[in-house]
């Protein structure tokens, strides 16, 4: 087996659905976290400059949904041909605007803008885009894509707590139970949970 270390900070974010990945395919892996305090110090030997980063066998991978669809490929979460791959990009892709439409008002320095957006936002950008991710569950039997498992349902799982953070929306659940259970659904499976159970609580 190849020796693989994962680099990411101490929470679920952007790194969690290579972790959820790594987990499900059972080679064993170093699920390495880097606080902010060593994040500097780090930074410099990375690919970009940024995290996620994968290490096999010491040559250094980087970008999250790249690993993540490498992973996928490699465990045999990928779709049956190129239209299904196609798919499943999509709508990674798709859930991916939410979440940087969302970072992009959390992380917004000017609080009275940052307000101002998440209202904004929050009447009339947020729910038709949440509305059509849920129509693309509903339409694939609880899944991102396909009608079936795919590394994509990974990365909606790994990046939903930090998602209902990004949005502000703690009641996301509530509104829309087909993200809990889909995200229940990746984290029930049995790699994935074993791993869960012992990892670093993080709240997102």
């Amino acid at each position: 087996m190849p020796n693989i270390v994962f680099n990411y900070f101490p929470v679920k974010a952007l790194g969690e659905p290579s972790r959820l990945l790594l987990a499900y395919g059972g080679e064993g892996f170093e699920d390495k976290r880097i606080s902010p305090d060593n994040w500097p110090a780090y930074k410099p030997s990375t690919p970009f400059g940024q995290m996620p980063v994968m290490d096999i066998d010491g040559k250094q991978y980087a970008q999250s949904y790249a690993i993540a669809r490498y992973l996928g490929r490699k465990y045999g979460l990928a779709g049956a041909d190129i239209e299904e791959d196609f798919q499943i990009d999509q709508n990674v892709e798709y859930l991916n605007d939410i979440r940087a439409k969302a970072a992009s008002v959390h992380y917004e320095p000017d609080a009275d803008y940052k307000d101002k957006k998440q209202a904004e936002n929050s009447k009339n950008v947020y729910p038709a885009m949440l509305e059509k991710l849920d129509a693309i569950l509903k339409a694939n039997n609880g899944h991102l894509a396909c009608g079936k498992l795919t590394w994509g349902d990974f990365v909606f799982a790994g990046i939903y707590a930090y998602l209902k953070t990004m949005l502000q929306t703690p009641d996301l659940d509530a509104q829309y139970p087909s993200f809990k259970k889909l995200e229940e659904k990746v984290y029930s499976l049995p790699k994935v949970k074993a791993w869960a159970d012992t990892a670093p609580k993080c709240d997102f």
